[in-house]
């Protein structure tokens, strides 16, 4: 890129920088942007399986995304779970620099960042993309959990929709009585949501829900929206799938080892930041999608049943998940008491309390 052309970007970033955030993100696709820094190269992984179609199309996409953004000057290469590090190093990784980036689950590192569970977002709270971002964005608990990952050395980028979570079972989910002593897979807050809806919580990792559901292990798991489970071929081990979603929308991560981030000029920042928001609007259209015709699927194809679950069910557990929230607030009141705080706030701002 020429000085000149380099300069007039630039101009142009400073005096809409609002504008070109809000309209790329609308658009899907962020303008490209100059930059003075020389080419860089970060390796990002995440912990979605290679071969499942929203590797491809969000992972591999936001990746695009950044690199198309830059001019080709900060060049994200995607790398599969396990091929850098496993996929509970990761945080770690990023810390240390072994990892660029990740694009990741929240909920893995609780045990080290308890409010990382609120990006992953709460059973029962989200509605829709609009009241998960105005929370995150607008209400100012993206920069509460900001904190407390920069005390790991790691800059939080933000919350990228995978649109909800869905049961998978092969025993029917109808009231809230059936979640007594129902196994099943779960992870971070959600798994203690479970246990006060009297279920028994198991944690498996993703490559081993098929055969967790085939084998009886469990009864049921969770892993995303019903389109996200269907990337792990769950449909084939199972009779039934419960909705409504237990939460509108689950979040991951976006990832940046501190130093890297901090090398970076306003402008590639900017292009980041930009290309996960477009990302996160475009991923949970895109899973809801697939969501409403894989139902269709499992009906058809596969002899399933989709089971309306009563109303008393999520409202019952909207209570148990705000109590988990309390709980979880006076464990870690420097982060997880405000973001809680402001979680309250949204509930009753929404008339969800």
């Amino acid at each position: 890129m020429s000085n000149d052309n380099d300069m007039s970007r630039r101009k142009f970033l400073t005096a809409s920088a609002g504008a070109t955030v809000g309209a790329a993100a609308a658009l899907g696709a962020p303008a490209v942007i100059a930059s003075r820094n020389s080419k860089v190269k970060w390796r990002m992984q995440t912990h979605w399986p290679r071969g499942t179609w929203y590797y491809d199309d969000v992972f591999q996409k936001f990746a695009e995304r950044v690199t198309e953004a830059t001019d080709g000057e900060l060049e994200i290469e995607p790398h599969a779970p396990g091929s850098v590090v496993s996929t509970g190093d990761t945080l770690r990784a990023v810390a240390r620099g072994t990892l660029d980036s990740a694009f990741t689950w929240p909920s893995y590192w609780i045990g080290d960042i308890p409010v990382a569970g609120h990006l992953n977002g709460n059973l029962a709270t989200f509605g829709n993309h609009e009241e998960m971002h105005l929370f995150f964005y607008h209400m100012g608990a993206l920069d509460i959990i900001r904190e407390a990952y920069a005390e790991r050395g790691v800059y939080q980028l933000g919350p990228s929709s995978t649109a909800g979570i869905a049961i998978y079972a092969n025993k029917a989910i109808r009231t809230p009585e059936d979640f007594r002593g129902f196994n099943i897979r779960s992870t971070g807050t959600a798994a203690r949501v479970f246990e006060k809806m009297g279920a028994a919580p198991v944690a498996i990792d993703g490559g081993e829900l098929y055969s967790a559901l085939e084998t009886g292990v469990v009864d049921g798991v969770h892993w995303g929206g019903v389109a996200a489970g269907w990337g792990m071929n769950l449909q084939e081990v199972n009779d039934y799938i419960m909705q409504p979603d237990l939460v509108a929308h689950t979040n991951g991560e976006a990832i940046i080892n501190m130093d890297r981030w901090n090398e970076l000029g306003s402008d590639h920042k900017q292009a980041l930041d930009t290309a996960l928001r477009a990302t996160s609007i475009d991923s949970s259209s895109h899973f809801r999608y697939h969501d409403f015709q894989r139902m269709q699927d499992f009906v058809n194809d596969y002899d399933g049943e989709i089971i309306q679950m009563e109303d008393s069910v999520i409202e019952q557990m909207r209570e148990h998940s705000m109590a988990v929230v309390d709980e979880v607030s006076e464990q870690d009141p420097e982060y997880s008491g405000k973001v809680g705080d402001l979680l309250h706030e949204f509930m009753e701002l929404t008339g969800k309390l």
